[in-house]
C-alpha cells in the first residue's frame, strides 16, 4: 500500500487524505449513535440522585474497662460558689429546684472515667458505657448519685447558697501508675533443675521498670486539669493531696473548720439627713454604720468550749442532744483592700476610705446547723448598739436562757467554708482536751506546683505549654 502513495501526485494525496476524514466522521456519529441508544438509559438507572444515601449505623460505644486501669486514693481540695446550687450534699431520691455541688462532681469524675461506681440494686445504670447523650440527660434531668466502691467522704456540708474556697473530698480515683505485670506460667518439665526454678521465681517477683521509676506527683494524670474542663465555671479544684494517711476520710479526719463571713462598715447607705439617724442606750447611730469594737468584744466569749443551742438552728428529725462544740478563734479582721497604681494615691483621685471590707473569721472542731448564721445574726444586733456585747455570754447561760430567743438569721451570700484543716493523727485532741486549733498536715499539690498541671507536649512545638493535648490549660 505504501508502494501505491509513492507514485501519487500531490493533488491525489490530497484527495485521499479528505476521503479517509470523511470516512473516520461517519465512523464517529454512527459509535456516538449506539452510546446514546443503548448506554443512555443504563447510565439514567443509575444516576447517584435515584439511590437515596444512607448513613451506616453508628457503632455502640465501647465500654470502658477499668479493670485495665490502677487506682488510688487522693483528696482534692476545691472551690465553689453556691448561689447556684442547693448546697453541697446531694440526696438520693429527693428532687431539688437546683442542682447539688456534690452531683456536679460526681458527674464530672464519672465523665472523665475517673472512677467506677458499684451498680446498686435495681440500678440500671452501665457507668462503663455512659456516652454524650447519657451525659446530657444527666443535665438535663438530674443524675443518680452513687459513691459506692469510690470510698468516697466529704468534709464540710454546707447549706444552700453558701459559698467554699477550701471544700474537701476524699476518694478513689484511676490512677496512670502500671498494673504489675502477672508472671508468665511455664509448664512444668523435667529439664529444669529447682535451683533454676527458684531463680525464675525470683526474677518474676521483681517489679519491672516502668512501675519502679513511676512517680506518683509528676507521672500522674493531670487531675486538676481533667476535672476543671467537665466542671461549671463556678466550681474550681485547685490543689490535690496524692498521699492521704491511712484510713483517711475528709470527714472524720478533719479537726478544724474555718469560715469567713464578709460584710462591710457601713452595711448598708444611710438615709440622708437626721432621718438616718436612730438613738441607742449608749449615743446616736447612724444607719448602716456598725460598732466594730462592740462586735470584737463580743467575739471574744465564743472562744472555748459552749452549749450553742440558743446560736443554731434545731433540726427535729436528727434529734440532737449535744450541743457543746469547740471554738478555737473569733475575731472581727479588715480585708486588706486591693493594691492600686501609685498615681491614685494622689489626694484629689485617692479611692474612698469608706466602706471598709471586714470578715467574721470563726475557727472550730465542728459546727451545728446554722450556727454561723445565727452567730452574725447576734454580732450585727451588738453593732447597730442595739444588744450589748454582754448579749453573746446570756445566750451561752443555758440555765438562764434554756430556750432560742426569736431573730432572723444572717444571708447566706456572704458565708464561706474557708478552710479545712487535717492534723496528724498523734496531735488528735478530743474538744473537752483541745483549747487551741491544728495545722493542715496534708501535702497538696497546687496549680502552678510540679505535677499540678500538664505536662507540656513533646510531639509539636506549636502545642508547647498548651497541655499534654494541645487543649489548653484549664486553672
Amino acid at each position: 500500500m505504501a508502494g501505491e502513495y509513492e507514485a501519487w501526485t500531490q493533488e491525489q494525496l490530497i484527495a485521499r487524505i479528505h476521503e479517509l476524514e470523511q470516512q473516520a466522521g461517519q465512523t464517529t456519529s454512527s459509535n456516538n449513535g449506539v452510546s446514546a441508544t443503548n448506554i443512555a438509559p443504563v447510565a439514567a438507572q443509575d444516576t447517584p440522585t435515584s439511590i437515596p444515601f444512607r448513613k451506616p449505623p453508628k457503632a455502640p460505644p465501647k465500654a470502658f474497662d477499668a479493670s485495665k486501669y490502677s487506682s488510688r486514693l487522693i483528696a482534692l481540695k476545691f472551690a465553689y460558689l453556691g448561689q447556684k446550687y442547693n448546697g453541697f450534699e446531694h440526696h438520693k431520691n429527693n428532687s431539688t429546684p437546683l442542682p447539688t455541688i456534690e452531683e456536679e462532681l460526681w458527674k464530672a469524675l464519672v465523665k472523665t472515667r475517673l472512677i467506677n461506681p458499684i451498680p446498686t440494686t435495681g440500678d440500671t445504670a452501665d457507668y462503663n458505657k455512659a456516652d454524650r447523650k447519657t451525659f446530657a440527660t444527666w443535665d438535663r434531668e438530674g443524675a443518680d448519685v452513687n459513691w459506692d466502691g469510690c470510698e468516697y467522704s466529704k468534709c464540710g456540708r454546707t447549706d444552700r447558697g453558701v459559698s467554699a474556697f477550701g471544700q474537701v473530698i476524699g476518694v478513689r480515683v484511676r490512677s496512670n501508675r502500671p498494673l504489675p505485670k502477672q508472671p508468665a506460667k511455664e509448664p512444668e518439665s523435667q529439664e529444669n533443675p529447682p535451683a533454676a526454678e527458684d531463680e525464675l521465681d525470683i526474677l518474676d517477683s521483681e517489679p519491672d521498670a516502668a512501675t519502679k521509676h513511676f512517680n506518683e506527683v509528676t507521672d500522674e494524670l493531670p487531675y486538676i486539669q481533667l476535672l476543671n474542663r467537665v466542671l461549671p465555671p463556678d466550681i474550681r479544684v485547685y490543689a490535690w493531696c496524692p498521699n492521704p494517711p491511712e484510713n483517711f476520710s475528709a470527714r472524720f479526719s478533719c479537726k478544724e473548720r474555718r469560715y469567713k463571713y464578709f460584710f462591710t462598715n457601713p452595711c448598708f447607705a444611710p438615709v440622708p439627713g437626721s432621718a438616718g439617724t436612730y438613738h441607742t442606750p449608749s449615743s446616736p447611730m447612724r444607719e448602716g454604720t456598725l460598732d466594730i469594737a462592740a462586735m470584737q468584744l463580743a467575739c471574744e466569749s465564743l472562744i472555748g468550749l459552749h452549749d450553742f443551742r440558743n446560736m443554731c438552728k434545731i433540726d427535729a428529725s436528727k434529734q440532737l442532744t449535744n450541743f457543746k462544740r469547740r471554738i478555737f478563734y473569733a475575731g472581727i479582721e479588715e480585708v486588706s483592700p486591693l493594691s492600686v497604681p501609685s498615681y491614685l494615691s494622689h489626694g484629689a483621685i485617692a479611692p474612698p476610705d469608706q466602706p471598709k471590707m471586714y470578715a467574721f473569721v470563726l475557727h472550730g472542731s465542728a459546727f451545728l446547723w446554722h450556727q454561723v448564721r445565727s452567730i452574725v445574726a447576734i454580732l450585727f444586733l451588738i453593732g447597730q448598739r442595739l444588744e450589748p456585747p454582754s448579749l453573746v455570754q446570756q445566750l451561752l447561760d443555758i440555765e438562764t436562757n434554756p430556750t432560742r430567743p426569736k431573730y432572723e438569721m444572717a444571708s447566706d451570700a456572704p458565708l464561706v467554708l474557708w478552710d479545712c484543716i487535717f492534723p496528724h493523727a498523734d496531735e488528735v485532741q478530743t474538744s473537752e482536751e483541745r483549747e487551741t486549733g491544728y495545722q493542715d498536715r496534708l501535702q497538696w499539690v497546687y496549680v502552678g506546683d510540679e505535677g499540678g498541671v500538664e505536662p507540656k507536649s513533646k510531639t509539636s512545638p506549636s502545642l508547647a505549654g498548651r497541655g499534654k493535648w494541645g487543649r489548653g490549660r484549664c486553672y
